[in-house]
Parts: C-alpha cells; structure tokens; sequence
C-alpha cells in the first residue's frame, strides 16, 4: 500500500527551498536591532537587596532608577554619539539607540532612602533596603 506524504512547501529539503528561504520573512525597519531587555540578577539578603543589571554603551547620567514601595522601575537611553566625516557613510549598523525600560516587584516594601545605585562597566548594581518592619500595637479594649 502506498504511503501518503505532507508536502510543505517551506521544507527546507530542496533547492528550491533554498530559493526562496527568508523570502516571506517579516522585514524590519527602523534603526538599528529591536531594543534587548535589560537583563538583571536578583538575590535576597537579611538586610535587603542586590540587583545587578547589565546595560552597556549607556552613560551612568543617562540612568533613572524608581522605588515605590515594592516595585522597582530602570530606565536608561542609549545616544549614537558618532559623527560623520565627509566621505564616509554607514554600511551596517545593528546598535538600538532609542530608550530601555525593566520593572520588576520585589516580596518586601523597600527603603529608598537608605538603597544605593552604582555604575560600573555597563553593569549597573542596585543594594536595595528593606524597610524595617514595624511591630503591630496591641490595642486595650474599654
């Protein structure tokens, strides 16, 4: 008995496959790559804290970090800072030069005031404090 057989007319098995590869593809416009998502590390200590965020070819002033509450908001812009000279033109160009965002939410409300935030070769690391837990006041009834 004879065996019946998908046809796929995207197979990557023949040479007309090879063709029209990446033909149907989605094309994309714009400058530069699709922004990459701030990629981060978190661990939990006692006291609080420590996120450690990688955001490369961004200067440290162009960093904003939030707290509120629980919630922690980094946003950082990245700025193509070359100039053309004459006589030269872009052949390729892959870098995103536009804006980053990462929030996240941690278990326990923090200290903004007594966290810190420090830059160093495109890796930004955050010591968040936890906000000290205030014991519960027994009421007397009447």
């Amino acid at each position: 008995m004879a065996r019946l057989q998908v046809y796929d007319p995207f197979a990557t098995t023949g040479g007309i496959d090879e063709l029209f590869r990446g033909f149907f593809a989605p094309v994309r416009r714009g400058d530069g790559e699709a922004p990459q998502a701030i990629r981060l590390d978190v661990t939990e200590t006692e006291q609080g804290y420590l996120a450690r965020a990688e955001i490369p070819g961004v200067r440290k002033e162009d960093i904003h970090v939030t707290i509120e509450g629980n919630q922690v908001t980094i946003a950082a812009e990245t700025k193509r800072e070359t100039e053309k000279k004459d006589g030269e033109r872009v052949i390729h160009t892959e870098r995103y030069v536009g804006q980053l965002f990462r929030s996240f939410t941690l278990p326990a409300e923090l200290d903004e005031t007594a966290s810190e935030a420090k830059y160093e070769n495109g890796v930004l690391e955050l010591k968040l404090a936890k906000k000290p837990v205030v014991a519960g006041r027994k009421l007397t009834v009447q």
